[in-house]
């Protein structure tokens, strides 16, 4: 697949790799691993991906079958292309950091369009949304079953977490400290307009 883009397609490949599905029962699968915490998918997105990994010949229909008056279901299974193309690409993103374009840190590429105390109150509220995440993050990643390798996910959100937390307390402090804080620099330029 030369689009390595769509995780949700990454997922459907790791899902039929460990037994054929229909799309329904691989959206219920994503949902019941957790999965919609890391991949943003909705049923009809999986569906799509599906059809698209059909054409790019890395699942094939496996069975189609037909109860009463219901559409007919058709169950997928991963072929030796898609799961040669899974491992590269698992490979690929372990092993290789990327730049990531994450909408915060573009915020804070603009940030001082806003007035500094503007911008401390919503790092204010944004430190008490990212404390109640941790503490949702440390209650999963604290799980056992049934392995804690399965949870792995959680283990690096929490260090996200952490470190986010980290920076948005410093970055209060160095706009709010009273000897060498950037507010009053800062305020002069809004208050100037």
């Amino acid at each position: 697949m030369s689009n390595r883009k769509n995780l949700l397609a990454l997922a459907v490949l790791a899902y039929l790799s460990q037994r054929p599905m229909h799309p329904y029962e691989l959206s219920k699968t994503l949902r019941n691993h957790g999965d919609d915490r890391s991949i943003k998918f909705t049923h009809g997105s999986v569906y799509m991906v599906v059809e698209q990994l059909l054409k790019a010949g890395l699942i094939a229909e496996q069975e189609t079958t037909r109860e009463g008056q219901r559409p007919e279901r058709t169950v997928y299974g991963i072929t030796p292309e898609g799961r040669a193309e899974l491992q590269g690409w698992l490979r690929d993103l372990v092993g290789v950091p990327r730049h990531e374009y994450p909408a915060f840190g573009s915020a804070l590429s603009l940030v001082s369009a806003l007035h500094p105390d503007v911008v401390v109150e919503l790092l204010r509220e944004r430190l008490s949304r990212l404390r109640t995440d941790r503490a949702t993050a440390a209650e999963l990643a604290g799980g056992t079953e049934p392995h804690p390798l399965f949870l792995i996910e959680e283990v690096y959100r929490l260090g996200l977490l952490d470190a986010e937390i980290a920076f948005v307390e410093r970055f209060i402090e160095q706009i709010t400290d009273p000897a060498d804080g950037w507010r009053p620099m800062w305020a002069a330029y809004h208050d100037a307009k």
